[in-house]
């Protein structure tokens, strides 16, 4: 594997971060500006909107650019974004270092994607995705509680400078050893096409659904680990991180298994078996240490799916490929909103206990929404098409 993947891999962690790193300082960061804890809360919720929005809007702005190019620039604006986002007097000031935040950090990752590919070839794509998103899921496992370190240390300001102080020496990484792209402008109509081709949009739905599936239960770990399988709640840190654990490696080996068995047979196997899992962990609820195995197998067949999607997007339609990575890191975010949105329903109309089940219901249409894009692949072209 090109090791400059790594350092791509460590520019998602970076800007991924940015994220979900308001969650753990949220009390600080609320105290220091005088505001709610809701109002602060936001914060994370208008970064998510922002990514959604922008990661396919990053493709259109940016069409006539070279990726390095765009890579730097997404870099240093987030550089930028999180100083503005430390030295902010108000909370009307972070909302706007958080928007510029999320824009950079959606450019960042759909570039590092889309190079990871091109430095790792056919015979490796998959395991290069797989590593781009290894360094996106260990920013909720590490930097999440490195952020709380910091702000306990320093301050929630600190927080940001340590990010744009990481980000400025990935920046200086890229620019340094990433080669410049031989690619000229590329083709908007690539948007057209996507969304024209029913197998590729049953591809994008299936990581709507999983991932809407996944946080039905995940949103509301917490509650169902105390509730409905009886953990305690000073558990519930190194359960976090045990799931946190699990799901790091998911990332690689979702990307592992494209490589092997190929991404249409792959779109099938892990919804398949993330049903399979779901479903079981009801069984399992009343035994605890049975649950805590078990949740660990959930989250890292969880994490598996966004390499997965990703790899059969660009093999099954290799000439929309950009249009289709920057569609579905929007299709993710879309993901967290429903599932968080309906989990939240699911608990408040029934009970902890719910939340598998409803869950499961999600995830059983993803698998058909994979029966239908996997079979549209090979009726429309056999064997998945290499390159990008």
């Amino acid at each position: 594997m090109d090791p400059r993947i790594f350092l791509l891999a460590l520019a998602t962690f970076a800007t991924g971060t940015a994220e979900n790193i308001v969650i753990g300082i949220l009390p600080d960061v609320a105290l220091g500006l005088g505001v709610s804890l809701g109002l602060a809360g936001q914060l994370t919720a208008v970064f998510s909107l922002t990514f959604a929005l922008a990661a396919p809007a990053a493709l259109v702005l940016t069409r006539c650019m070279e990726r390095r190019t765009i890579l730097v620039f997404a870099l240093a604006a987030f550089v930028l974004s999180n100083l503005a986002a430390a030295l902010s007097p108000g909370i009307a000031v972070l909302f706007a270092a958080r928007i510029a935040m999320a824009a950079a950090s959606a450019t960042a990752c759909l570039v590092a994607t889309i190079l990871a590919t091109e430095l790792a070839g056919p015979d490796r794509r998959g395991r290069a995705i797989g590593l781009i998103f290894m360094g996106i899921s260990g920013s909720m496992v590490l930097g999440v509680p490195a952020g709380m370190l910091i702000s306990s240390l320093f301050g929630w300001r600190s927080v940001f400078v340590a990010l744009a102080l990481l980000a400025l020496l990935i920046l200086a990484l890229c620019q340094l050893l990433l080669p410049v792209s031989s690619r000229g402008p590329r083709d908007m109509a690539g948007y057209r096409r996507h969304v024209g081709s029913l197998r590729l949009l049953s591809g994008q739905l299936v990581s709507i659904l999983m991932i809407g599936g996944h946080f039905v239960l995940f949103a509301y770990l917490a509650p169902y680990a105390v509730d409905a399988v009886g953990f305690d709640d000073d558990t519930l840190v190194p359960i976090f991180v045990a799931f946190g654990v699990a799901g790091v490696s998911g990332g690689y080996l979702g990307g592992w298994l494209t490589d092997v068995v190929t991404p249409r047979a792959a779109i099938l196997v892990v919804p398949l078996a993330y049903l399979a899992v779901l479903l079981a962990i009801p069984a399992v609820s009343s035994m605890p240490m049975a649950f805590l195995g078990l949740m660990m197998v959930w989250a890292c067949i969880s994490w598996m799916i966004s390499p997965v999607v990703q790899s059969f997007l660009i093999s099954a339609g290799p000439e929309t490929a950009e249009a289709g990575v920057s569609l579905n890191l929007s299709a993710m975010h879309v993901g967290v909103a429903l599932g968080t949105a309906i989990g939240g329903l699911a608990l408040d109309r029934g009970s902890a206990a719910a939340l598998p089940w409803t869950g499961a219901i999600l995830a059983a249409i993803a698998v058909a929404a994979s029966l239908i894009a996997s079979w549209r692949a090979g009726s429309k072209q056999g064997r998945p098409a290499i390159g990008v």
